[in-house]
């Protein structure tokens, strides 16, 4: 296996690709891409990796083979799509979940689980794949989904070469050496640290002024004293760091908060005191903002027209609780550059190309899904990294505003450090993927966690932790296998129909298998089921209020379902399995039977205080199980036409993504 590379120097003349000469570490990949050889690539957010993916896309292609891309997530897949179609119209797919376009494209943009899915699947189908490239990888030490990369390379048919991009990550080399072990493949490890835009780091203290960061951190004298939370007048000031930054010609701004309410509170406090067009610009951005509007057929609306107020001042804000048109304006409107400040949440810093002259962070802390605390480095400079356009700045400009008393110099100085943290294996087999795995190993399925990440970590380690670990994660596939022999989906000669059902729901497959087992979903009209399929999928948000629907909606059948979903959770429970299985929400049900019978997003609003980006996320996922479930099943059976009806009175309007892909 060749070593880690990096990029100071390359021995090679500069070659172009479309236009655009090569920058260093974009030489280095030319040679083990040409040579048909996996990359592995980690470079600064911005710096050109994506270049990289086109230039390996482009080989196979010429090579008389197919190609995909990975995102992880749906609205990158989106994006990437678009950004592909507009090289080669006809020539690119799709395929999210949400969205199948011309599957069989020699370029196909999809979800990292659709390809993990596709490889258990459908491997035909990869038959005539050569290249598939991996953005943002690092993404394999998400706790909840990283695991699904982990799969993907293990699994993955033999023939196809990887080309994996990353962001910095410190343990680069051993990542690597453990693809290059699963795979058998020698891959190809490049490192380049450089930004094309260098980053000025600076700290604003509120009534204190800013302070460029230059060597060690240090605070001002007396700032812990002076740091409460603003109230009454102060909140006028909280923004007042946009003044700042306006004052030295330091627009646009991508202002990052940890909230959703705080990027609303923060874009109308700061648009009732300021305006930051000119009266021209904001004539210009209004006509922009109505052209978007025809073009997505975007209902008129409550929160549009207060979007619409702030859009007229250079403002705007965005996160995930907006309606997925309403973010598609917000975008387009942002890479005009009349938007001169946008409040947006960490989301719109991964993956989508969308730099401004300024970063501001709101707090270097948030909510990790457990408690509070500072961020981590590569979340850090994966948002910092979105401050200074090439060909545009100089340099980018990042300000963290310091007005918590928790965070400390020493948090500062770590985050703006180069110690990056290292990527952990999350490998964690689901039920789907066990039975998928037991139907081509056997007995040999174990050999599946001998190959993974976590293996190769761990065989670092001591030989009395390295056996800990094996004995742990030998227990937790057993107990998972057992459950599945005792509930009928495996035997020790195979896959059982119910199996073969869960072995292509991804996600829910137990819970679904176990309904339709039981025979109750053949019970349920269209609106029920679309009801139950909600439920499943719904997370609650906290201080989320919906009202209750009404007992006749679901009858006895609500509690029929609970009952059958409880026993899978008592099933897991009895062998120490952790609790993968959530009970069914049926807050969700008004809202779902509300647009069911046809109700807008305006006249839901009486139902639930739930943000409609939310409720389409959830109405989403529902039309995506529903799907699924629609292939899984046989050609005959009894309940095709009735999740086709769900299906189709859940995924109209705002809900149909690819309604959304084809308008624009």
């Amino acid at each position: 296996m060749s070593g880690e590379a990096t990029t100071e120097a390359s021995a090679l003349p500069p070659e172009m690709f479309r236009g655009l000469t090569l920058n260093d570490f974009q030489m280095q990949a030319l040679l083990p891409l040409r040579e048909g050889r996996p990359v592995l690539l980690a470079a600064p957010t911005g710096a050109g990796k994506t270049l990289v993916a086109e230039m390996a896309i482009d080989m196979s292609l010429a090579a008389g083979k197919r190609a995909i891309y990975t995102a992880p997530i749906k609205a990158l897949s989106n994006q990437k799509y678009r950004d592909f179609k507009a090289i080669d119209p006809e020539g690119v797919g799709l395929m999210t979940g949400d969205v199948t376009i011309n599957p069989s494209a020699p370029v196909l943009i999809m979800t990292t689980e659709i390809f993990r899915n596709t490889i258990f699947e459908n491997p035909d189908s990869l038959a005539d794949v050569d290249t598939v490239v991996f953005d943002e990888i690092h993404y394999m030490d998400d706790p909840g989904r990283g695991t699904v990369w982990e799969e993907s390379i293990i699994f993955a048919p033999k023939h196809i070469r990887f080309v994996c991009l990353s962001a910095t990550i410190s343990n680069l080399t051993q990542y690597g050496e453990w693809i290059s072990a699963a795979r058998d493949q020698d891959v190809s490890i490049i490192r380049h640290t450089e930004r094309p835009v260098p980053l000025d780091h600076y700290l604003f203290f509120p009534g204190g002024g800013l302070r460029r960061i230059s060597g060690k951190v240090k605070f001002p004298k007396g700032h812990g004293q002076s740091r409460r939370k603003p109230s009454g007048n102060q909140n006028k000031n909280r923004n007042e760091i946009v003044d700042v930054l306006s004052r030295e010609g330091n627009l646009p701004i991508l202002f990052f908060c940890f909230s959703r309410k705080d990027c609303e509170r923060r874009a109308l406090e700061t648009a009732r005191h300021r305006n930051l067009l000119k009266q021209a610009e904001s004539r210009r951005i209004e006509a922009m903002f109505d052209s978007v509007c025809t073009t997505f057929e975007i209902e008129p609306g409550a929160e549009l027209e207060e979007l619409r107020s702030l859009v007229l001042r250079g403002i705007a804000h965005h996160h995930a609780g907006m309606l997925p048109l309403h973010k598609e304006l917000v975008e387009r409107l942002f890479t005009s550059g009349l938007l001169r400040l946008l409040f947006a949440t960490e989301t719109f810093s991964l993956g989508i190309n969308m730099p401004a002259r300024s970063v501001v962070f709101a707090s270097l802390r948030k909510f990790d899904g457990v408690g509070f605390g500072p961020l981590k480095v590569r979340e850090y400079q994966q948002m910092a990294g979105r401050a200074g356009r090439q060909g545009i700045d100089d340099q980018g400009i990042v300000v963290s505003i310091v007005d918590d008393h928790r965070i400390q110099p020493a948090d500062i100085e770590h985050m703006i450090s180069n110690d990056v943290e290292p990527i952990i294996s999350r490998f964690n087999l689901s039920y789907a993927t066990l039975i998928n795995l037991h139907r081509t190993l056997g007995d040999h399925l174990h050999e599946a966690w001998e190959r993974s990440f976590n293996n190769f970590q761990w065989s670092h380690m001591s030989n009395k932790k390295r056996q800990r670990n094996e004995e742990k994660q030998r227990a937790a596939i057993s107990h998972r296998l057992a459950l599945l022999r005792d509930l009928g989906y495996i035997t020790d000669t195979g896959v059982t129909e119910k199996g073969r059902l869960a072995s292509v729901i991804s996600g829910y497959e137990l819970q679904i298998v176990e309904l339709l087992d039981s025979g109750l979903m053949e019970w349920l009209d269209e609106i029920q089921l679309a009801v139950v399929f909600a439920s499943i999928v719904f997370e609650e948000r906290k201080n989320d209020l919906f009202r209750r629907m009404r007992q006749n909606v679901m009858g006895q059948h609500k509690k029929d379902v609970e009952r059958i979903i409880s026993n899978l959770q008592r099933s897991e429970r009895e062998r120490g399995i952790p609790q993968t299985i959530r009970l069914p929400n049926f807050k969700i049900g008004i809202v779902v039977q509300a647009w069911c019978q046809g109700a807008s997003f305006e006249d839901i609003r009486e139902h639930t205080t739930s943000p409609n980006g939310d409720l389409v996320r959830v109405m989403r996922l529902a039309v995506q199980l529903l799907r699924q479930v629609r292939h899984a099943l046989p050609r005959q059976h009894p309940l095709l036409k009735t999740l086709d009806r769900a299906r189709d009175l859940l995924n109209r309007s705002e809900v149909d993504a690819a309604r959304q892909l084809e308008l624009g």
